[in-house]
């Protein structure tokens, strides 16, 4: 709850926008900057989220379907979200979560909630690292808005790999291959797994394997923003 010292703070401070610099009342972002926002909201495939211009299953997903059953992207990854997101995974900008759990909550409008959300984990090692987990504070905030349980520890990643960026994309696959378990919690959800971006999809793969190992129903992938193909 915000009280009121607060309220009157940002009447009289009110936010910058993180793109512009102009009066942000609402998540970080003036009005025109969102509008101006990469929207992911195209005809895609409603698997992997890859634009299709038909919005039927990709040629992808059909000759090798994931493990994950949906993808929910909100913006292509493109700049200046790119910008964004980087600051927000490596210098720290935590107030990038607030922004991208409401617009998400905006995007999702009256879709159908699932019973779980479940973020990326991270090594214990590349969590000392960074200092924080991106998908566990923007998950932490969107599963409170939704009123979503958020379950963070159902999922752990195994062993410490090779950061994916800089990967091609069979050696992405090879780097996550079986590093990650789940909890036997899950068995019989519907689960979400929440990431800050998805480019190969490698990653949340792996998860949506160990997911459905551990007995889900349904994976659906939600991701901030979708790396798309040039």
């Amino acid at each position: 709850m915000i009280d009121a010292s607060s309220k009157i703070s940002q009447i009289l401070f009110p936010p910058a926008c993180a793109l512009c610099g102009a009066d942000a009342r609402k998540h970080l972002i003036c009005q025109a900057c969102e509008d101006d926002l990469p929207w992911h909201d195209g005809l895609q495939c409603p698997v992997c989220a890859i634009p299709t211009g038909t919005g039927e299953i990709c040629g992808h997903c059909l000759l090798s379907p994931p493990a994950f059953d949906a993808t929910r992207a909100l913006l292509a990854y493109q700049f200046p979200v790119s910008a964004v997101l980087q600051c927000y995974k490596y210098a720290g900008f935590l107030a990038v979560a607030h922004m991208m759990a409401a617009l998400f909550v905006n995007k999702l409008g009256d879709a159908a909630l699932p019973d779980v959300i479940v973020p990326m984990p991270l090594h214990a090692t590349r969590l000392k690292e960074r200092g924080f987990n991106q998908a566990v504070e923007i998950g932490r905030l969107l599963a409170r808005r939704l009123r979503v349980p958020f379950e963070p520890a159902h999922a752990k990643r195994t062993r410490h790999t090779t950061p994916q960026a800089g990967l091609a994309f069979k050696e992405r696959h090879r780097n996550v291959r079986g590093v990650f378990a789940f909890e036997p919690h899950i068995a019989g959800k519907n689960i979400v797994l929440l990431d800050d971006i998805m480019t190969t999809g490698a990653s949340l793969n792996a998860l949506a394997q160990a997911a459905k190992k551990a007995g889900a129903a349904r994976v659906e992938c939600w991701v901030m923003a979708r790396t798309l193909p040039e």
